[in-house]
């Protein structure tokens, strides 16, 4: 076995534990015990990850939890991806009347902190299910991605294979399509993977604020947020999935450092 495939091992792991979660959870996440005797109890045989001030297994919760940070984490990147390559095209491929206007108001938005943005916007909306912070988080996170995607595009643009395609007559629309678009593949695919273990850790933030996933939905942030409440200190539900949100961000990064370097270890930066 490679390093390289070795070191893609953990990422894999957390994703076969996401997938797996129904199987491999003892119980049903939201499913409370006994509040008198199973509240707010410590790790045990019947219950490894303790159980949260509302008797619910929490083994179950981080794996349940794992399945909804790799969603909403790979679902706004996604996201994100798309917008930044859409702008950062049009960006280049705009009238020359208007692209510096199009890149001055880009620089406005990486002007903007991201979570002081994501903060403001998410306490604004009312709605607070997967799909609403999937997109909350995903249309704020572009910006960078479009820069990139205009500064790369304006540089391929000027090599010998688009010079000969617009000396053919290929349209700029299809000449971006077919001959500049997958010489970006690299640069996203890293960038992409850099990004899943940035907002890991940002959805696991806004849930234990109280503006990402709600209960009784599991999440890390969430389950996070109940041990933080807890008067006596419950400190099962801040290590486990506190252990979980550390390894979840370090195997996406060391498979970022991976593909970096497979794929353009000269040309792709990471973020």
């Amino acid at each position: 076995m490679s390093a390289s495939t070795r070191a893609l091992l953990p990422l894999a792991l957390l994703a076969l534990l996401a997938t797996a979660a129904p199987l491999l959870a003892p119980f049903d996440p939201a499913q409370q015990f006994d509040l008198l005797t199973l509240r707010s109890q410590p790790p045990s045989w019947a219950h490894p990850f303790g159980t949260d001030p509302y008797a619910r297994d929490v083994l179950s919760r981080v794996l349940f939890g794992a399945r909804v940070s790799l969603f909403v984490s790979c679902s706004a990147v996604l996201l994100g991806l798309l917008a930044g390559v859409g702008y950062g095209a049009l960006t280049v491929l705009a009238p020359h009347a208007l692209r510096p206007w199009l890149r001055r108001f880009l620089d406005v938005l990486l002007a903007l902190p991201r979570i002081l943005l994501l903060l403001a916007v998410a306490a604004l909306v009312e709605s607070r299910s997967l799909l609403v912070l999937v997109a909350l988080v995903g249309l704020t996170g572009w910006f960078a991605t479009a820069r990139q995607v205009a500064d790369e595009l304006e540089a391929l643009q000027q090599r010998e294979f688009a010079l000969a395609a617009r000396a053919a007559g290929v349209r700029p629309w299809r000449l971006l399509r077919r001959h500049l678009l997958p010489h970006l593949r690299p640069l996203l695919v890293v960038n992409g993977t850099f990004a899943v273990a940035n907002t890991i850790g940002l959805e696991a933030g806004l849930s234990f604020l109280g503006l990402g996933v709600q209960p009784p939905d599991a999440s890390w942030g969430t389950i996070l947020r109940d041990g933080a409440g807890t008067i006596g200190g419950d400190w099962w539900l801040v290590v486990f999935p506190g252990i979980a949100t550390v390894l979840a961000v370090l195997a996406c990064n060391r498979a970022g450092d991976v593909l970096r370097d497979r794929f353009a270890p000269a040309h792709v930066a990471g973020p």
